[in-house]
């Protein structure tokens, strides 16, 4: 099969697109890819999807050095010695869904917390005093508590303090994006947890998350309301993760098409521990991890690669100088989690707790320029 055809920009949405794909079949065709595939790959100036997954199939791990070096390359090449620094801010735990992998989950018996606005300034006055100007704002998926009225709020309320504004929250019609576009609003994480239609409606049983189509489609508003930057992923543990990241890429290529002026990014979460507990279904190894982030890098040399406190002190020492562009530190999961309630339940438990200051010292140590605004700011 063709993988996105050069006029697939005038495509509706990404459904037409992904609805051509058998998850079977994709998965197969990963893992018949060879050693001459990979080679092949590895060679090619401009990769393809193709390419992609012979860099992400089990003939790719003795390659695994060579990638993670013309990796490290590309990465130099295209941001420099520089890396970006932002901070999460989860404003409520309020969750009308039921996900099977999430400590929010509205079958958890928690207490859930909103913050208000006074509460919403303080935890911005300490992390401003930590340096950070792009803020993740972070809430669970109840729109009627949390809503476009009170992220629209939020917004306004500290849009003076930060040059880059993100949030995660629930997926949006096109029409709300747009509003909150105009009240300071840069950027967009959405992600579709997995590719795997059926293995989604398992661990989305209930609420409107439960809704696939739903939220495939939400990149797609995102980039007809004009919003500057959209972030993509999967949660890895799931499924399998070859098949789930060959997906995202496939969803990442079709958007650059369609919303050529609208900059993206890729996170790699993987299943971490939280209340009420869920095991992986199929295990990413570190070495998995870093054979991703490398294939990413070379299938695209712009696309920004973040990587969250979930992962350890170690591996993220050691991914800041191969592909990675911006990493979150001294994360709290939990609203008012900084100073307003330190001890209120975390969505999920972070892996790497180092202070802001060690992780700026550690990656000077490497050798890298710590920028605090988002990257493109900074890169021609």
């Amino acid at each position: 099969m063709s993988i996105i055809k050069s006029n697939d920009s005038k495509t509706k949405s990404f459904k037409s697109i992904f609805n051509q794909y058998n998850w079977d079949e994709t998965l197969k065709s990963i893992f018949d890819k060879t050693e001459k595939d990979v080679i092949s790959a590895l060679r090619n100036r401009k990769r393809d999807l193709e390419d992609f997954k012979a860099l992400i199939s089990p003939a790719a791990k003795p390659y695994l050095e060579q990638m993670a070096q013309s990796s490290r390359l590309v990465t130099k090449k295209r941001f420099g010695n520089t890396i970006q620094m932002y901070s999460p801010m989860y404003l409520s735990n309020e969750c009308q869904n039921i996900c099977t992998y999430c400590g929010f989950s509205m079958t958890n018996k928690i207490p859930r917390r909103t913050l208000t606005d006074k509460e919403i300034l303080r935890e911005v006055g300490y992390i401003k005093s930590k340096g950070y100007d792009h803020i993740l704002l972070v809430t669970g998926e109840a729109n009627k508590t949390v809503g476009v009225d009170y992220i629209k709020n939020a917004l306004q309320l500290i849009r003076s303090h930060f040059s880059n504004i993100t949030i995660e929250v629930q997926p949006l019609d096109q029409e709300e994006y747009e509003v909150l576009k105009d009240n300071g609003l840069y950027a967009v994480l959405v992600y579709q947890e997995t590719y795997h239609r059926d293995e989604y409606k398992k661990h989305h049983p209930k609420g409107k998350k439960s809704n696939f189509d739903y939220r495939l489609d939400t990149p797609d508003r995102l980039g007809k309301a004009g919003v500057h930057k959209i972030g993509l992923g999967a949660l890895f543990g799931l499924e399998d993760w070859r098949a789930d990241s060959f997906f995202t890429a496939l969803h990442l290529k079709y958007l650059q098409k369609a919303y050529w002026q609208t900059k993206y990014s890729i996170s790699f979460p993987r299943l971490r521990p939280h209340s009420g507990g869920l095991e992986p279904k199929v295990e990413m190894t570190d070495a998995d991890l870093v054979q991703l982030i490398c294939a990413f890098r070379l299938l695209d040399e712009d696309v920004e690669l973040s990587m969250s406190t979930r992962e350890s002190e170690t591996f993220r020492n050691n991914i800041v100088n191969i592909g990675v562009t911006s990493i979150s530190a001294e994360s709290k999961t939990n609203p008012g989690g900084y100073v307003v309630e330190k001890q209120s339940l975390e969505q999920f438990e972070i892996s790497d707790e180092r202070s802001t200051e060690a992780i700026v010292e550690m990656l000077k140590q490497q050798g890298l320029e710590v920028i605090w605004k988002d990257w493109e700011q900074f890169v021609d």
